[in-house]
């Protein structure tokens, strides 16, 4: 019981905020403008700040399981390689094909996966999420951009490399990560007295700090009430066969191939994880699909509806799959 309250009380939050955006969308409290501008501003401006705050905020990235951020990016390109297949495959509608492919492989690791994380672990899971989120959010905004620009909508079969290279440099989430891991590798070249670095952001200049801080809490509560807003019940029954599959991926797959190699990995000998790191890889791959994925599908010709639904029902539905996984791995001793 305290398992499904963990799992219930993680993801609720989440979808209190959608059912929210949901309402006030229905009683036009939030017209069609106000969510398409909305839209925009999440992810050209409040998202790509609340990345940047995600990453200023670490310590440093010194004290990491090299080896486990190595697997944990590597199975995120080993998953992404086998549902870009089973995709080609399921459907030749290029819009749904980039929508699902998001779904498989990105995770909503930097809004709930530390919370997650911390809610199994503790501070040192919350120290081992926060470096694997300095990577794994880069890749996955990388590998997003990529799916998307290739399953553009368009008849062309082509893939235009200039192009999908021009969307990973002109990503705001991309760019916003990026600045982060900047500021972070420049840390270390700032002399230090009694202990501290003589000069931060967050002691010299509180305002911008303030403001950055601020603005980035605006992200997550935002994009989810733009999500519920947007979200259309009457679109369930049409797009019920690529909800089945993408959920099916995002909750059952994904976990199955990335956490599955892990035990093989550590009983092999190759890799260990230590009962405190566990929580943040079952958060980063566990979770439902990112929100931001919705918003970026939407912006980029992909099936915005498809993105949205994917991102409801796969939020629901982990209250389950997260209280199976939790309570496995607790009776074999990981957690």
């Amino acid at each position: 019981m305290n398992t499904f309250l963990f799992a219930l009380n993680s993801v609720m939050p989440v979808i209190t905020v959608i059912l929210l955006g949901y309402y006030l969308g229905r009683c036009r409290f939030l017209s069609n403008d106000f969510l398409k501008n909305a839209n925009k501003l999440v992810f050209r401006v409040t998202l790509p700040i609340y990345l940047y705050y995600n990453i200023y905020s670490l310590d440093d990235l010194t004290s990491v399981n090299k080896r486990l951020v190595i697997y944990t990016m590597l199975f995120i390109f080993i998953v992404f390689a086998l549902a870009f297949l089973c995709v080609c495959l399921y459907t030749k509608d290029n819009k749904k094909r980039g929508a699902l492919l998001q779904c498989t492989f990105r995770s909503n690791f930097a809004i709930i996966g530390v919370t997650l994380a911390e809610a199994m672990g503790g501070a040192q899971a919350v120290a081992c999420a926060a470096v694997i989120s300095a990577f794994s959010i880069p890749v996955f905004n990388i590998l997003a951009v990529v799916c998307l620009t290739i399953f553009d909508g368009n008849d062309n079969k082509r893939i235009n490399f200039k192009k999908i290279l021009k969307g990973i440099a002109t990503n705001p989430l991309i760019i916003g990560v990026m600045l982060g891991i900047l500021t972070l590798l420049a840390r270390k070249f700032i002399p230090i007295k009694n202990g501290e670095h003589i000069f931060t952001i967050q002691k010299q200049i509180p305002f911008l700090y303030k403001a950055v801080k601020s603005i980035g809490g605006v992200a997550s509560p935002l994009a989810l009430m733009v999500l519920g807003g947007q979200f259309k019940f009457s679109a369930v029954k049409e797009l019920a066969k690529d909800i089945i599959f993408g959920t099916i991926w995002r909750l059952i797959l994904t976990p199955l191939i990335a956490i599955g190699g892990l035990i093989l990995f550590s009983r092999a000998g190759i890799l260990s994880v230590s009962p405190a790191e566990m929580p943040a890889v079952i958060a980063l791959y566990c979770s439902p699909v990112a929100v931001s994925s919705a918003i970026m599908a939407e912006e980029m010709n992909s099936h915005g509806e498809l993105a949205r639904q994917l991102v409801v029902w796969t939020s629901l539905l982990s209250i389950l799959t997260m209280f199976i996984t939790v309570a496995l791995f607790k009776s074999l001793g990981m957690l």
